[in-house]
């Protein structure tokens, strides 16, 4: 039977092989998930725009007298 600190080094070196894989992997996810939310922000943005000139303007064309 191994050593307990021989297999508790094994453990710890598994965990951090594991751990930089799921860095690695992570990235490019984390990456499109930042670009597809700052799309979706922008196209909100612009729409809620585009809705506030349209009321604007209906609202501006109301004839009050």
């Amino acid at each position: 039977m191994p050593h307990p600190i021989l297999q508790a080094l094994a453990v710890l070196r598994d965990h951090a092989d594991l751990v930089r894989r799921r860095a690695r992997d992570d990235a490019g996810y984390s990456t499109e998930t930042v670009i597809v939310t700052a799309l979706l922000a922008i196209l909100a943005l612009t729409t809620v725009g585009i809705i506030a000139a349209k009321v604007l303007g209906k609202a501006n064309s109301i004839d009050l007298g």
